[in-house]
């Protein structure tokens, strides 16, 4: 009797199983066809990540740890769960994606300082041993999918996330082709830089603040002396290779808000928000010197430049044009005075004053 009834229970209990996650698999397939139409309404990248993070965590319980997103030109962008950060995953992410610098990785919903990981190591790296992954290939998008399961894995489950990063390749790649395309037409290809056109509506829209709040407002325009004599000399690669590698360095040593463009041929325009012409003129200073000791390898040679800068502040009643024409009549002014110098120029009185000319 008693056998008999341990037969019947397990029987029962399987069966029982069986019907659970049935039901639970009809549910998760309700809300997953809700989410896949909330995806295809979203407007950016990560808003259609974050709509898969909540989808995911209410159907399979899973705690997100990073959405991944290789990025076209170079690099990947990192979408972590809010209660995960970088050093748990950063080294499988490099290696993944075949990246050697932790510099290639962006990520999209954290801000972290250099070493910053703030994470308790032993609650998240002990997990790893179940982590699992999903790829997407999509067109012009490959991305993965790093999670933890916080509960039993069902059969089922592979199913639901495999129809849910089919409807996130779709919106996600559709909206990269947007991005994509609104890039194209505001970025220099080449440098990475704004473009002029994307430059003037920007210091439109900075002067127009900074007249309405009575803010500083900075400009600075340079180009790279002599840079005609290096394209003749060294060909035009070796040209490209200068422009971007000067590029790379002045945007590293300016601030988040600054903004750097390329305004034609070998020359540059940085505005600087909330930034005095003092300010402005020791920052075209520091990155003066900064370029004039970069050395480029190119074909076993070295190649080295030089730049002159004209620096410009906004004062009452002036215009776009009048703060661009100051800022280039001041670069006349430093290549007529011997070129790899800034003008208006400092002059140290004494260890603790300067002024300007």
């Amino acid at each position: 009797m008693n056998q008999t009834f341990k037969i019947l229970s397990r029987r029962f209990l399987a069966a029982f199983s069986v019907i659970f996650r049935e039901a639970a698999r009809q549910a998760d397939h309700a809300v997953l066809s809700r989410h896949i139409v909330a995806l295809n309404k979203k407007t950016s990248s990560t808003d259609i990540i974050n709509e898969l993070s909540v989808c995911l965590k209410n159907t399979l319980n899973y705690r997100l740890f990073a959405f991944v997103v290789k990025k076209a030109a170079g690099g990947v962008d990192v979408w972590l769960d809010p209660g995960m950060y970088k050093q748990s995953l950063e080294h499988i992410i490099l290696q993944d994606f075949h990246l050697e610098n932790p510099a290639d990785l962006t990520y999209l919903n954290h801000d972290f300082a250099p070493g910053d990981h703030r994470e308790n190591k032993h609650q998240y790296i002990s997990n790893l041993d179940h982590l699992n992954f999903y790829e997407i290939f999509e067109d012009n998008c490959y991305a993965r999918l790093y999670m933890v399961p916080r509960k039993p894995v069902y059969a089922f489950h592979d199913e639901v996330v495999q129809l849910m990063l089919q409807g996130c390749a779709a919106a996600l790649s559709r909206q990269l082709k947007i991005e994509n395309l609104k890039t194209a037409a505001v970025i220099d290809p080449l440098t990475g830089c704004y473009n002029r056109r994307e430059m003037e509506t920007q210091l439109c829209r900075h002067i127009a603040s900074a007249t309405r709040y009575k803010n500083n407002l900075s400009l600075f325009m340079f180009d790279l002396d002599h840079f005609k004599d290096i394209n003749d000399t060294h060909g035009h690669q070796a040209g490209d290779l200068i422009l971007k590698e000067i590029s790379f360095l002045v945007k590293d040593n300016m601030r988040q808000g600054d903004i750097l463009a390329r305004y034609g041929g070998e020359e540059f325009i940085a505005i600087l928000p909330e930034t005095g012409k003092h300010k402005a003129m020791e920052l075209a200073d520091r990155l003066r010197a900064k370029i004039a000791a970069l050395k480029i390898p190119y074909n076993g040679k070295t190649l080295q430049v030089t730049a002159s800068f004209g620096v410009s502040q906004l004062t009452s009643g002036m215009d776009m044009r009048r703060l661009i024409e100051d800022a280039d009549t001041m670069l006349y002014k430093a290549k007529r005075n011997g070129r790899n110098t800034v003008m208006p120029g400092l002059i140290k009185v004494c260890p603790s004053l300067a002024v300007t000319i």
